[in-house]
């Protein structure tokens, strides 16, 4: 499997032998559901405790990234090791944690990783073979990774960049809670003060997909800095949202852009100035 950001159930039918396939489903009952019924083969990822690690949200939000090293044994365990195709579904169009993971692999330099575009929802359409089956992996060394190679930013690179007229703050979660109106999640509605709102859903179209490619750079490229997509920090509520976005941004042929992981849940929570409007932006 070359290097791509998304893979077709089509496509995924055709290797789905030969790739790690990771269900990354979330929530209440995700772990249920995964018992029940998951793509053959595919391991369980828990969102919460495999791809974030607990700690107070005002220091990194409500899914700060584990450790680096817990990462690399996490995968290790998992048998992935840097030659290993792997595909990562959820039941969100990818948008839940599936994004995420894609992003945490790519951020450990592993490339040979993509969503599965349309999530669950479209494997069971395409009728794709499924079990209930844990499947039985042998464990590796951990992934051989020395640091995050994707480009990171902290709560105080965003309070100075969103004042920068040479850089973009994307807020990707959905247009009435960046306008302030209620947020579900965090004790605080609004958005961080200068930063513009492009909901991630914005990157689908009608039947659960991605956009095409040139859809996606048609939407993005006039939102960007003179700097382009290297530029730009993208965040939602807690650092897992956004990574839907910057999948879209490297469909778009606009890879490098900054993950904001605190996102609006550590902001909120800190001394920092809000934003609030009445108005869509």
């Amino acid at each position: 499997m070359e290097t791509r950001a998304i893979v077709s159930p089509e496509e995924l039918r055709r290797i789905q032998g030969d790739v790690r396939i990771v269900d990354a489903r979330a929530g209440d009952g995700a772990a249920q559901a995964y018992r029940a019924s998951h793509l053959a083969g595919a391991l369980r990822a828990d969102p919460e405790t495999d791809l974030a690690t607990p700690s107070d949200p005002a220091h990194g939000g409500r899914h700060p990234l584990p450790a680096l090293d817990v990462f690399r044994h996490t995968l290790g365990r998992w048998g992935i090791t840097p030659e290993l195709d792997v595909v990562v579904y959820d039941d969100k169009q990818g948008a839940n944690a599936a994004a995420r993971l894609w992003w945490m692999l790519r951020a450990v330099g592993h490339a040979r990783v993509a969503v599965l575009d349309g999530g669950w929802q479209a494997a069971l359409e395409a009728g794709l073979p499924t079990d209930a089956e844990v499947p039985s992996i042998a464990p590796v060394a951990p992934y051989p990774a020395s640091r995050w190679v994707l480009p990171i930013s902290t709560i105080d690179d965003v309070d100075g960049l969103r004042l920068d007229p040479s850089w973009r703050v994307l807020d990707v979660r959905a247009a009435y809670r960046y306008r302030g109106e209620s947020d579900p999640f965090d004790p605080v509605a609004g958005h961080i003060p200068g930063a513009i709102n492009v909901p991630y859903s914005a990157n689908l179209d009608a039947t659960g997909r991605f956009k095409s490619p040139s859809e996606l750079r048609a939407a993005y490229e006039p939102l960007l800095a003179e700097g382009g997509a290297s530029r730009l920090v993208v965040h939602c509520g807690s650092g897992v949202t956004a990574c839907h976005t910057l999948v879209a941004l490297e469909l778009a042929g606009l890879a490098g852009a900054s993950l904001y992981v605190g996102s609006w849940s550590e902001w909120c929570r800190r001394d920092r100035p809000l934003g609030r409007s009445r108005t869509p932006s």
